[in-house]
């Protein structure tokens, strides 16, 4: 089922909108509000009608007319998610809407109260077929209404009322097609409104996963691939004087970080493929105790544990907060020279996850570098540690430690894991 649209001299109709479920369900609404309003003037005319009429005939008349508008009326009303298609495809219908229209008009006198029924006449036809369809009819209507005037001209207030229900149709049509051109504007401009949500939306999810693939290469392959360097970088210094058992366990060293970085560039490539969460949640204490050991047995950097209790998280918040504490590990091995580390996990009220690592080396550059300008920079690891707490609903901050040193502190909700709560009850 098609709107509809006509071009030309009639280019003020609002084309119907690709999408027409939402604008045909609203005129339907008005056109059902046509007949009830077409229904109250019937039912409220019809005994000022027939009080007003003469005895035999014509009151029979009137009331045969008042009788039929009331039931066709009703019917419409009720039905008119059945028979407004059809109208609406087919505007020959509505010639029966004028039969009816006249039938009232003659029978009733331009100047019975029933007449104002038939301004609705006019109304429906803006409200379904635009101005083009609207001109015809109104105009077959306006010669329905001079013809019922030559035969009650000699009815007192005839021409007076002939002109005043005129100018009711005219206005009636006007007000019919504007407010069908109001409903398609406005579907159109939601529909644009929608797409440009959409297209928004997809935007904004290509940026967060192209942030996140970064923040993925950037804690893992990239500083794999970095370590790699710095270990082949050492076996090509030392191949011309080092002993042949130094440098078959450097080659060694080198194979292995190979291997680590191919391996973790499988792990995001079938990450980014899958995207599923459905792993158990890890055991975050166990997992910062094992990144304490492994920091410890890389760096000679002795590594102080405060694990309080905390509730079982899903797999993304375990996965956000290993990630940042690498980071922070990671910084602490390259620039703090530090010579203790300090890593506290803990709950704050009311129910805050917070998640502290701490050094005694050198701090922070003064003054502090903005986020901003160490991106610039090419230091991407801060921004990833920031962008990582705020996915999880926290913040970062660095401040420096009572005895020197720089405080890495990540505070974010404890949220629990579903199905861990499920399991406990």
């Amino acid at each position: 089922m098609t709107m509809p649209h006509t071009r030309g001299y009639l280019e003020d109709d609002a084309p119907a909108p690709p999408t027409l479920r939402l604008q045909l369900g609203a005129l339907q609404t008005l056109c059902r509000q046509t007949f009830a309003v077409r229904l109250a003037a019937l039912l409220v005319g019809t005994p000022f009608a027939l009080a007003n009429t003469g005895t035999g005939a014509p009151r029979y008349a009137a009331l045969a007319a008042a009788v039929l508008g009331i039931t066709a009326s009703y019917a419409m009303l009720r039905d008119w998610h059945r028979f407004g298609p059809r109208v609406l495809a087919h505007p020959g219908l509505m010639a029966l809407d004028l039969l009816f229209v006249a039938t009232l008009l003659f029978a009733a006198s331009p100047a019975s109260p029933l007449a104002y029924a038939t301004v609705c006449t006019p109304l429906l036809s803006g409200l379904l077929y635009g101005w083009r369809g609207t001109g015809v009819l109104t105009g077959l209507q306006l010669v329905v209404l001079v013809t019922v005037f030559r035969a009650w001209s000699h009815h007192p207030g005839a021409g007076a009322n002939t002109a005043l229900l005129a100018g009711f149709c005219v206005a009636a049509g006007v007000i019919g097609v504007t407010l069908r051109n109001l409903v398609f504007r406005f579907g159109a401009a939601g529909q644009a409104l929608a797409e440009v949500n959409a297209r928004l939306a997809v935007a904004e999810a290509l940026a967060a996963e192209r942030a996140r693939l970064a923040r993925e290469m950037h804690d893992s392959v990239a500083k794999t691939l970095h370590g790699l360097a710095l270990t082949a970088e050492a076996l090509a210094a030392s191949a011309d004087h080092a002993d042949s058992g130094t440098l078959k366990r450097q080659a060694v060293t080198v194979a292995a970080a190979a291997r680590r970085a191919a391996t973790e560039s499988r792990h995001v490539l079938t990450h980014l493929r899958t995207r599923t969460d459905t792993q158990a949640p890890a055991d975050l204490a166990e997992e910062l105790r094992a990144h304490a050991a492994d920091f410890t047995a890389r760096t000679d950097i002795p590594t102080t544990l405060d694990l309080g209790a905390h509730p079982d998280l899903p797999p993304d918040t375990v996965h956000h907060l290993l990630a940042i504490t690498s980071e922070a590990l990671e910084n602490v091995r390259r620039h703090a020279r530090a010579g203790h580390v300090r890593l506290t996990l803990a709950t704050a009220p009311p129910d805050a996850l917070v998640l502290r690592v701490e050094d005694d080396g050198t701090g922070l550059p003064q003054p502090v570098p903005q986020l901003a300008d160490l991106t610039r920079s090419g230091h991407f690891g801060l921004l990833g540690m920031a962008e990582r707490a705020r996915s999880l609903g926290g913040d970062l901050s660095l401040t420096g430690g009572p005895l020197g040193g720089t405080v890495v502190e990540v505070r974010a909700p404890a949220l629990p894991a579903p199905h861990k709560e499920a399991a406990h009850v």
